[in-house]
Order: C-alpha cells, then sequence, then structure tokens
C-alpha cells in the first residue's frame, strides 16, 4: 500500500496542527573554549541563557564549603559516552580537569548558562 493512506484507500488526516511549544529544539553541546553563550526566546516570552563554550568553572570544595572559580584544562571522562570526553564536551556528570584539581560537573551547562562543580577526592 501506499504510504500515508488506509488499507481502504483513504488519507490519513492531521488531528492538528504543529505547535511551538511541541517543537525539538537543537540539542546544544557546550564545548572547551572561550566563553560563549546565547540568549533564546522561551515560553512566556521568558529569556533562556544558553552555553555554547566555556572555559571556567565554580568549583565548590566539600570539605570547606567554599566556591571558587577556576580554569577548566581538559575533559576526562563521561560516563554517559565516552566520545564526549574525547571532543571536550562539557554534560553533566562530566569529571573534569582543573587547576584545582579533579571535579565533577552537578548542572546541566547548556540549560543554566554557566558550569558548577564539585571537586573529587582522589
Amino acid at each position: 500500500m501506499k504510504l500515508g493512506r488506509k488499507i481502504s484507500g483513504g488519507k490519513y488526516k492531521k488531528f492538528r496542527k504543529r505547535k511551538f511549544h511541541s517543537i525539538k529544539g537543537k540539542t546544544k553541546k557546550v564545548k572547551l573554549k572561550e566563553k560563549k553563550q546565547k540568549i533564546i526566546r522561551t515560553c512566556g516570552g521568558n529569556k533562556k541563557i544558553t552555553l555554547l563554550s566555556e572555559n571556567f568553572a565554580n568549583i565548590i570544595d566539600p570539605n570547606t564549603k567554599k566556591a571558587k572559580k577556576a580554569k577548566i584544562t581538559n575533559v576526562l571522562e563521561t560516563p554517559s559516552n565516552r566520545f564526549l570526553a574525547r571532543q571536550n564536551i562539557l554534560i553533566k556528570s562530566a569529571i573534569i580537569e582543573t587547576e584545582l584539581g579533579k571535579a565533577k560537573i552537578t548542572n546541566r551547562p547548556s540549560q543554566e548558562g554557566m558550569v558548577q562543580a564539585v571537586l573529587v577526592n582522589e
């Protein structure tokens, strides 16, 4: 049978048009480079800052509970996909190498516009 036709030969009709809120956006991968961000309009006219690339992270030391800003030197591993680590892409739960030591990313950088991390005890 032809594609998009019933077994009787009739056409399938869409029940409604495509709505703006149901359109999926492209997945944004945050790369390890100089800081670059983009502002996107969301539902209700609100704005969301998305990160395209970043080379600094806000790192929290679990022992002292203090936060410091440190430069990211490398992405060591990503549990979800090892190929993302090879491309130096920053995602949640990725282990990164910084000036202060190894750290684990605790937020979603592409959604929030910054990189938050916690130092990992070695």
